[in-house]
């Protein structure tokens, strides 16, 4: 494949760090490096020294945390997805938009092919790949890992310092991280055996929960229509509340998850996630729902989450259906509006209360005392006619 210029989803990372000099080797063309910032912090500052370093013509940095949050993260939340019961989709959520990013670039510079650094095995490079093709049918697509030599992350150090090129691991701590607003991962070293705990220098967004403090911490979250909108009685926009979030969920120990899950190319791996804002925040969602959301619809929205969570994390964001069960979510979500408040605690996060102006519980039908509302003579009609097609097989077989 003959290119002249290509555009590189870059993180500044151990893979994205070789792929400037292998592919200027490979190809002999221009690289344009683009960093999407998904609310990596402190990773950004030091890239465009590096970037250059590493022989990119030019980097661009894209702050696109707003649009992560409103655009991305919300619509996620609302939808209650959460993949195989435990991730909160962090990694998977951002692929999208930073894609997205990479090819509205290479529409700006007129490059003739995109790349990315994930790896044969992961999830990454279909979730990269299916958008770019959504959004670019045409787009050429150069993904490294899927035809340069090397095999190992060892291999990959070996490579940067053979070029002078610094990376962000040593062959002593090896692990591969991906960090936004919404979670950090820890992947591979030690991690790979699913029997090794996690040790507690690992983490980074979060307290080990044996270390946070004796005393809980209590947090009131505030909704409108499904939407965090603040907490403690003051109003936020996304990024600084989930910014709050973290570091405040992240002291108690809050948000950490050891996950062995199932990837979408066919098997399992082991990841380590710190999602401390985002724990908070999904467990104060469903508890609001609880309240303002009727049996049918609440029961029915679960079975929506499992398939948004399914389309995120398998790359499926710019689809039919994806827009589609958005559009049945923000109608489920009308009343959800009220007041969460949540008990964080050594790594525990437990709701101690919750208040929206269009409950649906009403103390006066749950009460164990005396009311003048329900007439307990009418759920002896109610059991007789749900219970009767078993009256009747049974008749059947007492006659049989």
């Amino acid at each position: 494949m003959k290119v002249n210029k290509v555009v590189l989803a870059y993180s500044g990372g151990l893979d994205t760090s070789i792929i400037i000099p292998w592919l200027k080797e490979k190809y002999d063309c221009e690289v344009i490096a683009v960093a999407v910032d998904v609310g990596q912090g402190e990773e950004l500052e030091p890239l465009h020294e590096k970037a250059k370093k590493s022989g990119a013509s030019k980097l661009y940095i894209e702050d696109v945390r707003e649009e992560f949050v409103t655009e991305y993260l919300w619509p996620m939340l609302k939808a209650n997805a959460i993949y195989e019961g435990r991730y909160l989709l962090g990694t998977s959520i951002a692929r999208p938009l930073i894609a997205k990013k990479v090819i509205e670039i290479a529409e700006k510079e007129g490059a003739d092919a995109v790349c990315h650094g994930c790896t044969g095995k992961g999830n990454d490079q279909v979730r990269f790949e299916l958008t770019f093709r959504a959004l670019k049918p045409d787009v050429k697509i150069i993904a490294p890992w899927r035809e340069w030599e090397i095999k190992s992350r060892e291999e990959e150090i070996e490579y940067a310092l053979a070029r002078g090129i610094e990376v962000p691991v040593t062959k002593e701590r090896p692990y591969s991280m991906d960090r936004n607003l919404w979670h950090l991962s820890h992947e591979g070293a030690d991690l790979e055996d699913p029997w090794n705990e996690p040790q507690d220098d690992l983490y980074m967004l979060t307290v080990p929960p044996h270390k946070a403090p004796d005393n809980p911490t209590y947090v009131e979250i505030m909704f409108e229509q499904g939407i965090p909108v603040g907490f403690d009685g003051e109003k936020l926009d996304g990024v600084t509340l989930i910014e709050r979030l973290n570091k405040i969920a992240g002291e108690n120990g809050v948000g950490i998850t050891d996950i062995v899950e199932n990837r979408l190319v066919g098997m399992k791996s082991r990841g380590v996630y710190e999602t401390p804002g985002g724990t908070v925040l999904f467990k104060a969602h469903q508890e609001l729902e609880q309240l303002t959301l009727d049996r049918f619809t609440l029961h029915y929205k679960e079975m929506i989450a499992l398939k948004y969570a399914e389309l995120v994390y398998n790359g499926f964001w710019f689809t039919t259906l994806r827009r589609a069960l958005d559009a049945f979510v923000d109608e489920t979500q009308k009343n959800v509006t009220g007041t969460v408040r949540m008990k964080l605690y050594k790594g525990n996060c437990t709701v101690a209360g919750r208040k929206a102006k269009r409950s649906l519980y009403r103390e006066d039908l749950a009460t164990f005392g005396e009311d003048q509302v329900y007439d307990q003579k009418d759920s002896e009609g109610f059991i007789k006619l749900l219970g009767l097609p078993l009256w009747v097989e049974a008749m059947v077989d007492k006659e049989d």
